[in-house]
């Protein structure tokens, strides 16, 4: 079994980019403003020859509970409770700022053991900072610094000093297997899951949230959850980075992304909100499903519909969650009125799941994630050769394809050529001048013919080369 390490400190000291060192990639977002991390993100870290799991969490600063900093600061000290090792980092270029003391006192008191990361140490002036840092008390400063991996070897030494030889290195194989399990879902070396074709419900389902901001997303995955895992609240934007949860539904396991909202590009102009919206962007990319989580107060703003169309065209599967659904006053009015606009709105889509629920009050989950697993299981699905050669002999008995500059177009055959999404090669014989009108028709009997509601379907022209043409002009 692997150990924890909680990595904390006030703000802009360097938290996340230690912790991305620890990890290997940039996972988690870093930017110079201060407070840029509000969750807390676990991921499995390598130091050398150790092997553990580190949490990045937010500047500890001194606020009311109630407030947005007192609830990052809520976080961070579950983040500590959790914890086997903390690395109590400091900013060795500027000093010992008076939070640092007071944080200081409050690890002593959880008892667990602490190393003292000098962090930022390549910087001129430093070594002055590093000598404060032994007022804390704490014990021997380690200096190094995690933007060029400097001081790594002598913070590996003062882990193994704090845990015991027995602790840093117990079941390093198991260690092994569990960093080798824990695959996140925006990293350089994930799995494309464009590359499994076959259905396998033992794999973990990647499941990204995104929405408009304020949509409730971090509160449903709460909800789904059962626990104030992540950071929520009143106020837009609270979610900045890419979190993800591990978690099961009727034995099935899940690892549910939370995103940061995404506004409109003529609204964005931080750089940080530009950061938070690309990560959110590769959480689409590389999820199976989506869940677009709509404000049903405010539904179908033209931000909503752009987001689902990128969805659509990245070939994901989308679920849309009608959220809030407990402040509406007349629920079946406006859900068969919504239904209609989801037809309407998302017709590349044709059949999407829609579901309403409420995240403060855990309505209507159950049935969000039957939508899930109903979609990705036709997100998965493969129909034979033979069938849909069956189905073609209808569609061309019944409406064939139009004539084109006097010329009768010809379709041969038609196969699945891969899932995840569903995608077909129709071979005919001008592809070029096949309009796309009827590619839609065949698309849209596709989808019902052979139940494929909701997902995006890709159709694929191809025309098949004689194969005596080369012959005859050799002969020439």
């Amino acid at each position: 079994m692997t150990f924890k390490v909680a990595i904390i400190g006030r703000p802009n000291v360097g938290k996340s980019t230690l912790f991305n060192r620890l990890v290997g990639r940039k996972l988690a977002l870093v930017d110079d403003t201060p407070g840029v991390t509000r969750d807390r993100r676990v991921h499995a870290a390598k130091l050398y020859d150790l092997h553990f799991d580190v949490i990045d969490t937010a500047g500890f600063e001194d606020a009311a509970a109630s407030t947005l900093p007192g609830r990052m600061r809520a976080q961070t000290e579950i983040a500590i409770r959790e914890a086997d090792l903390i690395f109590f980092t400091i900013d060795a270029k500027s000093g010992l700022m008076p939070d640092d003391k007071t944080f200081a006192e409050i690890v002593r008191k959880s008892g667990k053991p602490v190393v003292v990361v000098a962090n930022k140490a390549e910087a001129r002036g430093a070594q002055g900072g590093m000598l404060e840092a032994w007022e804390l008390g704490l014990g021997e400063p380690i200096p190094v610094s995690a933007e060029h991996g400097q001081g790594l070897p002598d913070l590996r030494d003062a882990v193994i000093s704090a845990l015991g030889e027995a602790r840093a290195f117990g079941e390093e194989e198991d260690a092994d297997e569990e960093a080798a399990a824990s695959e996140v879902l925006i990293g350089e070396d994930i799995t494309d899951p464009d590359a499994e074709p076959s259905y396998d419900d033992t794999k973990p389902m990647r499941i990204a949230v995104v929405g408009r901001p304020n949509a409730g997303k971090s509160t449903l995955i709460n909800a789904l959850i059962g626990e104030e895992r992540l950071l929520t609240g009143p106020e837009a934007g609270i979610t900045r980075d890419s979190i993800s949860v591990d978690w099961g539904w009727h034995g099935r396991r899940l690892k549910l992304f939370d995103t940061a909202g995404m506004r409109r590009k003529s609204r964005i102009h931080e750089k940080l909100e530009v950061m938070s919206v690309q990560d959110a962007l590769r959480a689409i990319r590389f999820a199976e499903i989506v869940i677009i989580v709509l404000d049903a107060t405010i539904p179908f703003e033209k931000q909503d519909l752009q987001i689902a169309d990128l969805i659509i065209r990245e070939g994901r599967a989308p679920v849309i969650a009608f959220n809030k659904w407990d402040m509406i006053d007349h629920p079946q009015e406006l859900l068969a009125e919504l239904r209609e606009k989801t037809e309407r709105l998302l017709p590349q889509a044709r059949g999407i799941q829609a579901v309403p629920v409420s995240a403060e009050t855990g309505r209507g989950l159950d049935k969000l994630m039957d939508a899930v697993i109903k979609t990705h299981r036709v997100w998965n699905s493969r129909v034979s050769t033979g069938k849909l050669n069956r189905w073609l002999e209808g569609i061309l008995a019944h409406h064939p394809p139009p004539a084109v500059a006097g010329r009768r177009l010809k379709i041969k055959y038609v196969t699945q050529a891969k899932t995840r999404p569903p995608g077909f090669v129709v071979s005919c014989s001008r592809p070029d001048a096949m309009p796309q009108s009827y590619v839609r028709y065949l698309s849209n009997s596709l989808r019902e013919a052979f139940d494929m509601p909701g997902v995006p379907i890709r159709i694929a022209l191809r025309t098949s080369e004689n194969p005596f043409a080369g012959k005859a002009k050799k002969r020439r």
